[in-house]
Parts: C-alpha cells; sequence; structure tokens
C-alpha cells in the first residue's frame, strides 16, 4: 500500500466525504509519479505519451515504477515527476490523468477539469497585507481539520524558522481571528511558507481566510507575547546535509529547472 492507495480506499469508502476526496488529491500532489512519454526525454523538455479516450485525452503516470512496469510490458521512456508538477504543466490544455492504470484497487481517472481545479488550488498566492495585532489572545480549541491543516502547512519548514505558534489576535480595524505567526523566518523562506498555509487550508475544506499568517523576528516584543499565550506547532527537524554530487536526476525533479511537456 502506497500513501496514494490509502487515500485512494478512503476517498472510495464514502464517496460523499469531500475531506477524504480532498486528501487524496494532496497525496497526489505531493507523490513522485512516472510518467509515460512517448520519446526519450530531451534536456529538461518531455513529451508525455497522450492516448486519445471518449471523454478526452489522458496522459498516464503512475506511484511505483513497479506498476509502470506491470502495465507496460516492455521498456518504455518514462519520466520520474512530482504530481504538483505534473499538473501543473497539463493545466488549461484539456488533458486528463489517468492513475495506475492496471492496478484495480489504485486506479483513478482524472478529468481534466480536476486537472485544473488541483493546478489552480496548488497556484494560488495568498493575500498579502501589512500590519501588527494590537491584542494577543490564547488560540482557543481547534476544530480537528483545522488543526490537521496547520500540521500539514509547517511539515516542510524545518529550518526554515525558530518557531510556528498560532494565537487569537485583534487588529486596528476590529477584525478577529486565528494568527499563525513565523517566528525568525528566513526572508526568502516566507513566499514559501505563506503558500504553504494557504494549500494546507484548501485541501482541507477550509477557506483561506480562516487563518491569518505574520512574519516577526524572534526578538520582536509581540513575539515574545505569542510564544506566551499561543500554542507552538512543532517544526521538523531541518533536513539532513546534502549528499555527495550524484549524477544528473531525471527530468522534472530539479525544482529550479522544473519540466516543460511539449
Amino acid at each position: 500500500m502506497t500513501p496514494l492507495d490509502t487515500a485512494h480506499a478512503a476517498m472510495l469508502a464514502d464517496p460523499e466525504d469531500d475531506a477524504a476526496r480532498l486528501r487524496y488529491y494532496r497525496s497526489l500532489a505531493d507523490a513522485e509519479l512516472f510518467l509515460l512519454l512517448s520519446d526519450e526525454a530531451e534536456g529538461t523538455t518531455v513529451s508525455p505519451r497522450v492516448f486519445p479516450l471518449e471523454d478526452g485525452p489522458v496522459v498516464l503516470a503512475f506511484d511505483t515504477e513497479e506498476r509502470m512496469v506491470d502495465f507496460t510490458g516492455v521498456a518504455v521512456p518514462y519520466a520520474a515527476l512530482p504530481g504538483r508538477v505534473i499538473v501543473a504543466q497539463l493545466a488549461g490544455q484539456g488533458m486528463g490523468i489517468g492513475l495506475n492504470l492496471g492496478t484495480p484497487d489504485s486506479v483513478w481517472l482524472m478529468g481534466s477539469h480536476a486537472v485544473d481545479w488541483l493546478a489552480a488550488v496548488l497556484g494560488q498566492t495568498p493575500a498579502e497585507t501589512r500590519g501588527r495585532p494590537i491584542a494577543i489572545h490564547t488560540p482557543g480549541a481547534l476544530e480537528p481539520e483545522l488543526a490537521e491543516a496547520l500540521e500539514v502547512a509547517v511539515s516542510g519548514a524545518g529550518g526554515l524558522a525558530a518557531a510556528a505558534v498560532l494565537v487569537r489576535a485583534a487588529w486596528q480595524d476590529g477584525g478577529q481571528g486565528l494568527l499563525l505567526a513565523w517566528l525568525g523566518a528566513r526572508s526568502s523562506a516566507e513566499p514559501a511558507l505563506a503558500r504553504a498555509l494557504a494549500e494546507a487550508l484548501a485541501f482541507s475544506g477550509l477557506d483561506q481566510a480562516a487563518v491569518d499568517m505574520v512574519f516577526l523576528p524572534d526578538t520582536d516584543p509581540v513575539a515574545r507575547q505569542i510564544l506566551a499565550l499561543g500554542r507552538s506547532i512543532p517544526l521538523p527537524p531541518p533536513p539532513a546535509a546534502p549528499p555527495e554530487p550524484q549524477p544528473p536526476s531525471a527530468p522534472g525533479m530539479n525544482p529550479d529547472r522544473p519540466p516543460r511537456l511539449k
């Protein structure tokens, strides 16, 4: 059972459960997928093999190399890519994705409308405003969906900030609500941390406005108040030191050089 299998089974167990369906698409975005190609990759350019179906053209992807080999039966060109990269490159092309064909308990046909929707969720940019809270309070009890979303939002933040703390805040305009405070975050990491929260909220079914976000130096007086009253969300440990240089990775696995799909 892969993580995508587990999410797939939960989704099919209750087709009316929107949360389970959203968790499946979150798992798909985070998974490494093996995408069938029509030709060998040329540098960072890959050409997916397109299969015409009654409901529209699709590309085929598998969440393990073994499943791909079992389906094709022969050696074929492929690229190992994060699901989010494949979705982003296919968005707006009227293209769907056939996932894990040949694996009855995991097969899923994702229509072009679902590809476009997922690309929009993954590509959203949080609204940015400038301001400081005028009062800080304890956050109170959290809904399970929100608690899970916050854990997901900070799951990739190891080494990027000193702390992540949730409080309830009041603002100068009279508004108030939950606030996730990143303390001592690297300035270069702020856009990625903001997108991570927006994405986690979207996949939990919650509105992006359910939680505001602020970045503060960990020496700021407000930061000290936040630490005293807030709920700290444990950050993962920093990633290990990079390994010795290896041969070039498969197309698309370098985030600084995403693939171009022809």
